[in-house]
């Protein structure tokens, strides 16, 4: 009996965070990503590089490593480090690519309004 509760919670437990709606940061600005040879990457087309500290979230929201992702052209979220190289990033689902509008660049999320709350852009 302890063996079947034990395993419940656990599987209940591991299918909650696949569940949460995913909370992104209001400097996200939405890309096209395509991993090249890490860390080297292409975002809406340009170069561009993964920092030593990147973390790359699949729509599950676990962590992703860059090689697994090769060639891949990605849906994505994602932030800059001071130095202008690829901070955080996360692969969106189709719901989340849905939302609209998102800003794709750092002059639109200047300009338009966040909701951190309901996870929204607005523009003026």
């Amino acid at each position: 009996m302890l063996r079947c509760v034990t395993a419940l919670v656990v599987t209940i437990a591991a299918a909650l965070p696949a569940q949460a709606q995913r909370v992104f940061q209001g400097n996200a600005l939405r890309g096209e990503l395509v991993v090249t040879q890490p860390p080297e990457a292409r975002l809406n087309g340009k170069p561009v590089r993964l920092s030593p500290g990147a973390r790359i979230r699949n729509t599950r929201n676990m962590i992703q490593l860059s090689g697994t992702l090769i060639g891949q052209t990605l849906p994505v979220h994602y932030t800059l480090d001071g130095a202008g190289e690829l901070r955080d990033v996360w692969i969106l689902t189709e719901a989340e690519l849905a939302r609209k509008p998102w800003p794709t660049t750092s002059e639109q999320a200047q300009t338009w309004v966040f909701d951190s709350t309901m996870q929204r852009w607005s523009k003026p």
